[in-house]
């Protein structure tokens, strides 16, 4: 007898295995428990929770903005956002897929219950950053943070879909992708919003700046400027956020940046990821732009740089010459490693506190 768990689709196999029972999943779960390596008990607790007698999972953010916080996401609207990427994507029974994320953070959560709930044969392994490489398997589904997409650009011939997501997707990135055959996606979404709810195409004719809306998502801006997202399959309120969108319509846009990262210098709000962008090409080692306070401007705008070893420091006159004049770093600052988030993303408001401390 299949499990007939709303939650278990009879098709879903993980490493292999199938399983007759919901009672199954958790025998196999208690011994990863038991005897697995970290990420097999990170996946192992999830399978726990998402089995037991509640209809919600607890979840942590990224803490990338501002501190990490525990919510509470209903395991129907998780079940909902599941069949919306299957459907986005065009990805069903059968799929066969790789976890090589966290469990512990929702993107991992979410590609097991999109396996559970939509009937693939899920492959797991170690969230290394070249977890894709080590392994000869081909792969319909792939989802991937940056930092793993860089380690791993010359083993994308094996998968026919990725997504990327959970960090900012360079230039240099996107360019290598140019001449792979996978199906390469740009994902926009949150924990709030149980994983993505757009994508863009990143590679081959259709590549694209836009992000599209998954099925039953409607898109707004507030008076800032910034995305609202109206999605009540996965959110029984509208989703106010701080990333400034270009918004082309109800279900397409063009990302910005974000606005509580925005910089007023001398009256002149500038968007550092603007900047960045810009100077991606002449920066080939982790910096970010930010800004300090000024007693003229009232905030200036500086460059902080990770030091690395074998990096030798540009001339910057020339590399700011690419940026508008009230654009350009007034100053330059090294620190010996950035502070990151668990999923890789670099914690601007710690660099400007450490930042703060440095200078009194």
């Amino acid at each position: 007898m299949k499990p007939t768990s709303p939650y278990i689709h009879p098709k879903f196999q993980l490493n292999g295995l199938s399983f007759e029972s919901a009672e199954e999943i958790l025998n196999f779960a208690e011994g990863l428990m038991e005897q697995g390596d970290d990420f097999e008990v990170s996946m192992a607790t999830f399978l726990e929770e998402w089995l037991n007698f509640k209809d919600y999972v607890e979840v942590q953010t990224s803490g990338s903005t501002g501190k990490p916080k525990k919510i509470q996401l209903l395991k129907k609207h998780m079940i909902h956002s599941a069949e919306a990427t299957g459907a986005y994507f065009k990805i069903g029974e059968g799929t066969k897929a790789l976890l090589c994320l966290s469990s512990e953070f929702i993107a991992g959560k979410m590609m097991l219950v999109r396996a559970m709930v939509l009937g693939w044969d899920l492959h797991v392994v170690a969230p290394d950053k070249d977890a894709l490489v080590q392994y000869d398997n081909p792969y319909d589904f792939v989802a991937l943070v940056p930092y793993q997409l860089y380690h791993s650009i010359h083993a994308l011939d094996k998968v026919k879909k990725l997504i990327v997501g959970g960090g900012i997707l360079t230039k240099d990135m996107e360019q290598m992708l140019q001449n792979k055959s996978v199906e390469a996606f740009a994902t926009y979404g949150m924990t709030e919003t149980i994983t993505h709810v757009a994508a863009r195409r990143i590679n081959g004719f259709a590549k694209s700046e836009v992000y599209h809306a998954f099925p039953h998502v409607k898109f707004s801006v507030d008076e800032r400027g910034c995305l609202v997202i109206s999605a009540p399959k996965i959110s029984e309120t509208e989703i106010i956020t701080n990333d400034l969108v270009e918004l082309l319509s109800p279900i397409s846009f063009i990302w910005l940046g974000r606005q509580d990262f925005i910089i007023n210098s001398g009256g002149v709000k500038l968007n550092p990821e603007t900047i960045e962008k810009k100077l991606e090409p002449f920066l080939k080692i982790p910096f970010i732009i930010s800004s300090e306070k000024d007693a003229a401007l009232g905030e200036k705008v500086i460059l902080v740089i990770e030091e690395v070893s074998t990096w030798q420091p540009p001339n910057y006159a020339e590399v700011f010459s690419v940026l508008e004049p009230f654009e350009r770093p007034k100053k330059v600052y090294t620190l010996s490693q950035f502070p990151y988030t668990e999923t890789g993303k670099i914690k601007r408001a710690q660099v400007k506190e450490v930042l703060q401390k440095f200078r009194k």
